[in-house]
């Protein structure tokens, strides 16, 4: 049997032991498990490093589509307002000549000219047109003679009111020919304006 100075001697080093051990269970549960209580406060995070505020996500995915939305319409105008550009060069190029006749050919006629049977009116799409409101004026001679033709478009306003006035004309047709000069009104992108025929002369 073991004399009393050797059971000691092994409880000490068996209560070492424990103490080994219990500190070492500690640390592995201080730095392993977060979960864990380590018996510490948090404190605040310094914020002093922060600039502005963090937008949240919906105020964030709202302000994206505002300005995409805003782009969007921005570009659909720029867009708009460029085909109406384009459909207004092509006109020009065809027909500032016969208008600048046919302006001066009507200065003198009274009353509404003696071709009003012979010119009609279509209306173009306004996708074609740019949004610009625009006339297919068909003029066809009725005469038994070449003739040319002066013709007056007058662009009136909801109200009735005539807001542009705009000429075409055709030269030199043969009896039965026809010709299909357009007439458009600038004002028509800002405005509902309506076409009538004012005047047509032969001569």
């Amino acid at each position: 049997m073991p004399d009393r100075s050797s059971r000691i001697s092994v409880l000490l080093v068996a209560a070492l032991a424990c103490v080994v051990v219990a500190g070492a269970v500690s640390g592995c549960s201080g730095k392993g498990n977060k979960g864990a209580s380590t018996g510490l406060t948090p404190s605040a995070p310094n914020t002093a490093s922060f600039s502005g505020t963090i937008p949240s996500a919906p105020a964030s995915s709202a302000s994206s589509a505002i300005a995409s939305a805003r782009a969007s319409a921005s570009a659909a105008a720029s867009s708009a307002a460029a085909r109406a550009s384009e459909f207004e060069a092509s006109v020009s190029a065809d027909t500032a000549r016969a208008a600048a006749t046919a302006e001066k050919e009507l200065k003198n006629v009274q009353g509404r000219g003696n071709a009003i049977s012979e010119v009609a009116m279509t209306g173009l799409p306004k996708a074609q047109t740019g949004g610009v409101t625009a006339v297919l004026v068909a003029i066809t001679n009725k005469s038994g003679h070449t003739a040319s033709y002066a013709v007056q478009i007058d662009f009136e306003d909801t109200g009735g009111h005539v807001v542009e006035t705009r000429y075409v004309g055709a030269q030199n047709l043969k009896p039965g020919q026809r010709a299909e000069p357009i007439a458009f009104s600038r004002k028509s992108a800002g405005q509902q304006v309506t076409p009538r025929l004012a005047k047509a002369q032969r001569y």
